[in-house]
Formats: C-alpha cells, structure tokens, sequence
C-alpha cells in the first residue's frame, strides 16, 4: 500500500494516470487540468493531480479527525474490488453495487429497508420453522437481495460527512445526490467530467486499475493516520487477540508445570518446515510501457463506442 506521502509524480505515470480521453469527448470546464494533447488523447497534467490530491487528503483527515465518516462509492468493474478492500481496511461504508437512487437524499427510506435485512438475519431461524417451503424461498430471495444492496452501509446510522467517488461521469447520481444535501464530494475526475461539480477533484485517468489503487491507497491511509494509525483490521485482530489471551490465562493457571522431554518431542517432517515464498520477477520498463499501451488502446476502445 502506497501512503499519501509516497505518491509522487513519478508513481502517477508509471500507473498511466496522466491518460485522459479522446480530444473530441473532453469536457470544457476540464481545460486546467490538460497539460497538452497527444495522438488524440488529452494527457493530463500530474502536478495538478498531485495539488488536488494532497487538497482532498487534508480535507479527508480533518472530517475523520472531527469524528466524521466517508462513504466510498465505486460500481464500474474496475473499482468495486479496490474499493471494498479499501474501506473495509479503513473501517468505512461503501456501496460497490448498483447505486439506488436516494440512498442520500431518501435515507428513511434506505434504513427501513435495513432494518428489513437485520430482522431477516435476526429471525431467520425462528421464521423458517413455521413456514412452507415456497414462503422460506421467497424471504431468502429478498435476505439476498437486501444483502448485496446494503452490503457496505448497512451500519450506517446516519448520512456520510463525505463521499469519495471513482469516476464522478459514471456515478453523476450519486454527485447530484451529494450536492443536494451539501455533503463534501472527494472524486477521481477524468477528462470527460465536469470537475466544477465535485469540492475536492483528482484529475486523473479512472479507467486504469493501478491508478485507483494508488489515488484510493493515499485516502485510506489518511483516514487510518486520522483515525490514530492503526487500520481498522489490525484494531478488531488485536481485540480478538487480547480476548483470546484473557480467556487462556485462567485455563493455563489451573494446569500444572511439566518439564518437556527432549526424547518426546517428535522430528520435525518436511511438511511442517516453512518454506520461504518464491519471489516475483521485477516488471522491465518493457512491460510496463506494454501495460500502459494497453490502457490506452482500452481507453480508445471505450470512447469509440
């Protein structure tokens, strides 16, 4: 994982973030951000992308370090696994499905039907046993349904301080949603967006996997140094842990010491020898040149169609 005080220019480029799209599908209020055009495609001026992110890292770490929350919201393929991941390391909501519309701005709504879900998980047991088998089918459809609409918010008590969006044309309800209810909207901005309509833009290519990594990499760990600089993972494995050990120290009092003998001890088998992982190969700037070729040549792809 790359910190936000690891992202340099030079990390921006090798991801292909400097790619923007087709000259003729540009956006005019993007024009700032355009360093110059190139064998009709706008490539993208990095140092710009750098300002605006460490802009929207400042402002990330002063919600979370005011209590507040972000909900990461991310549902084209290339940004739902990175984005889950992500806000599941830093603790924070996400919704890397189909977005529905007023999940903001009719959030009653979307927390009735939460709370639908948790009586569902809650009495499924208790349920089950009363009803045919076509009722029981039909409830587990909706637990399933209600489960991967509300997967990532489904603790969500209240509306996000902020949102943070990967591609703010592809999610432009979620924008507006936002921009309604005057919730700070942190964005991956790409040429063909409107940059004026997100508080805290990142101009930079959101079609390239590696680029959202890194860009999404430096929020998550602003939120975790905000948060006190430890990951929420690492926090929950540490509870279990000192739980576990409060749970033994009674166990392992009430026995009594014995001396282990060497002759008892059984030879270790060639199964239970570690073995050290074999390393990846270093990528050649041959193969990274040929990746980021073909970004480009994806991109062209897409604005094509």
């Amino acid at each position: 994982m790359a910190s936000a005080s690891q992202v340099t220019t030079e990390n921006l480029i090798s991801t292909g973030a400097h790619f923007g799209h087709l000259t003729r599908r540009w956006h005019p209020n993007y024009k700032p951000f355009i360093y110059m055009e190139k064998n009709g495609i706008h490539i993208i001026d990095i140092q710009q992308t750098m300002n605006c992110l460490n802009r929207a890292i400042e402002a990330v770490s002063k919600i979370v370090r005011e209590g507040g929350s972000v909900l990461f919201v991310g549902t084209k393929k290339q940004a739902k696994d990175v984005l889950q991941r992500e806000a599941d390391r830093s603790g924070m909501y996400y919704v890397v499905e189909r977005w529905l519309g007023g999940t903001l701005t009719n959030f009653s709504t979307i927390k009735r039907s939460i709370k639908r879900l948790q009586q569902l998980e809650k009495d499924a047991d208790t349920l089950y046993q009363t009803l045919t088998k076509k009722e029981i089918l039909r409830l587990e459809r909706e637990r399933i349904r209600l489960s991967d609409q509300h997967r990532g918010i489904k603790d969500m008590k209240q509306l996000p301080d902020a949102i943070y969006v990967v591609d703010a044309q592809f999610e432009a309800t979620v924008i507006r949603e936002a921009r309604r209810l005057e919730i700070p909207i942190i964005a991956i901005v790409d040429s063909n967006s409107d940059p004026t309509l997100v508080d805290y833009p990142i101009p930079a290519n959101d079609d390239s996997l590696r680029t959202i990594q890194l860009i999404t990499s430096a929020i998550t760990d602003a939120i975790i140094e905000a948060r006190g600089g430890q990951s929420f993972e690492e926090a929950e494995e540490s509870e279990s842990d000192a739980s576990a050990a409060e749970t033994a120290a009674p166990a392992e009092a009430d026995q009594e010491d014995v001396p282990a003998e060497s002759g008892d001890l059984p030879a270790e088998t060639d199964a239970q020898t570690e073995t050290k992982p074999a390393e990846s190969e270093p990528v050649t700037p041959e193969e990274e040149a040929e990746e980021i070729k073909a970004e480009v040549d994806t991109k062209q792809k897409v604005d094509e169609k």
